[in-house]
């Protein structure tokens, strides 16, 4: 029989190490918020159309949809705060070296191998879950401090969005790129006197034949992606054929593995399944539309026709209005699945999500409107952020707490990857009418309110099939 908790669960003994973890997590809010703003900078000083920042955003993305995976898997088998310091270590490095170059390759590089941060929130949750799941309340407690992680996230992003965008208008490029650097050095200190490790790990082999099928499996298909965008010939599209297919003989290895990368039986768990569908679609419009969103808002439309002609700061914002709304929808979420059930309050928030980009399509030609829209879609975003892994870490066999959290973000992020080169080329497709233009088109806009749209609405059908008591903490 299974129950929702009647009394509100206090966090107690867990207040310390989600204090920490929230500065972790703010600093995580400090990198996806401080270049949004600027990304239209980023362009012309690396010399690239405005469509060519998606190829910022889909490395960064698909190097997190490898990372992800592996780094929870070894949180697993050695450790969640071991893997969450070399996480933080090597995001340190590669922000380092963000601003000290103009070349586009060598900026590409460092950009994708900052994606590392995108662990640390499933890292994060495994490490609370493990101390939740003894108090009897470990998923309404782990839905707390996922919302308060979250809550930080946000607040993080909201200040680097806010500070990024005013500083790029008044300082050299350099200066504003180095700020993150010296936030992610500090979040080093900070989780080597604050977090303790995670007090059962499950040890284990490592799988490399399965690190090995998933890598090229992703790379092919993400590879052919982009050269969609280039010429869409018949080799992309064998590469992205082939990349998919590449997925069916890891799934058999990782189903004959004792000791899997990934256990793919979560895939049929009916609780689990629906949750990471979701999270692919959730990842279509909370990571692989934000450069759209920005170079929209600073689209001149006395010049094209559509935009918002805004500076850095006013973009900045946007951003902040909407990563607000993203605190707002963390904090409710436990509460809504407490009076309700986690089941109803993710499917809720799908349909925000859906609801606030559909809006776009009659309602962009205006300021008001755009925070509005935004506004909708950031409560729903910032309810899923903060649901879903720790839906899956209540739903997910206790030998897979990292895997299973990990993979609501793994799969995110490769919803996110797909979406960013999908709209890359929307973006660029119709441009032709102005020969020196950089700016994306109007039709590309358009198609990716629509996705983004539809797919949060798929996401809350598919969540109207998971038993209705999931998620909740049983009793005997």
């Amino acid at each position: 029989m299974t129950s929702v908790a009647s009394a509100k669960p206090r966090l107690g003994a867990l207040a310390g190490i989600v204090g920490f973890l929230a500065f972790v997590e703010f600093t995580s809010g400090v990198l996806q918020g401080w270049y949004t703003p600027m990304l239209t900078d980023i362009a012309r000083h690396l010399g690239i159309h405005d469509a060519d920042v998606n190829w910022l955003e889909g490395s960064q993305l698909m190097l997190s949809a490898l990372v992800v995976p592996i780094f929870a898997k070894l949180g697993d088998m050695i450790g969640h705060k071991r893997m969450l310091l070399v996480s933080t270590a090597l995001t340190a490095a590669a922000s380092f070296a963000l601003p000290f170059t103009d070349s586009f390759a060598v900026f590409l590089v460092a950009w994708a191998l900052q994606g590392f941060y995108v662990v640390w929130l499933p890292l994060e949750i495994a490490l609370i879950w493990s101390r939740a799941r003894q108090s009897g309340s470990g998923s309404l407690l782990t839905a707390r401090a996922a919302g308060l992680l979250v809550a930080a996230l946000e607040g993080g992003a909201i200040a680097g969005a806010l500070v990024g965008g005013a500083l790029v208008d008044a300082l050299p490029l350099w200066i504003v790129l180095l700020i993150p650097a010296l936030f992610v050095t500090g979040c080093l200190v900070v989780i080597l006197i604050g977090v303790k490790e995670s007090p059962m790990l499950s040890g284990g082999r490592f799988d490399t034949t399965g690190v090995v099928l998933l890598t090229l499996a992703l790379a092919a298909f993400t590879g052919g992606l982009s050269l969609l965008r280039l010429d869409g010939g018949l080799l992309a599209w064998a590469l992205v054929l082939g990349g998919a297919l590449l997925i069916w003989p890891f799934a058999v290895w990782e189903l004959r593995s004792t000791d899997p990368l990934i256990d793919v039986r979560m895939f049929s768990d009916p609780a689990l399944w629906p949750v990471f569908l979701t999270a692919g679609l959730f990842g279509v419009s909370v990571l692989g539309a934000q450069a759209p969103l920005s170079t929209f808002a600073r689209t001149d439309p006395a010049v094209y026709g559509y935009g918002l002609g805004t500076a850095g700061f006013a973009t900045s914002l946007i951003i902040g209005l909407y990563l607000i709304a993203m605190i707002g929808g963390a904090l409710l979420y436990p509460v809504v699945a407490r009076r309700l059930t986690p089941r109803m309050a993710l499917i809720g928030a799908s349909v925000l999500v859906g609801i606030g980009y559909l809006l776009f399509l009659p309602f962009h030609s205006a300021y008001g409107q755009v925070v509005a829209n935004m506004v909708v879609a950031g409560i729903g975003s910032g309810a899923l952020v903060a649901a879903l892994p720790a839906a899956a870490a209540s739903a997910a066999p206790s030998r897979a707490t990292g895997q299973a959290t990990g993979l609501t973000n793994g799969v995110k992020t490769i919803g996110g990857a797909i979406a960013s080169c999908v709209f890359g080329i929307a973006l660029l497709h119709g441009t032709g009418g102005v020969a020196e233009s950089t700016a994306g088109s109007f039709a590309g806009y358009v198609t990716v309110w629509l996705v983004c749209g539809l797919t949060a609405l798929v996401a809350a059908a598919a969540l109207l099939l998971v038993p209705r008591d999931a998620f909740t903490d049983r009793r005997a």
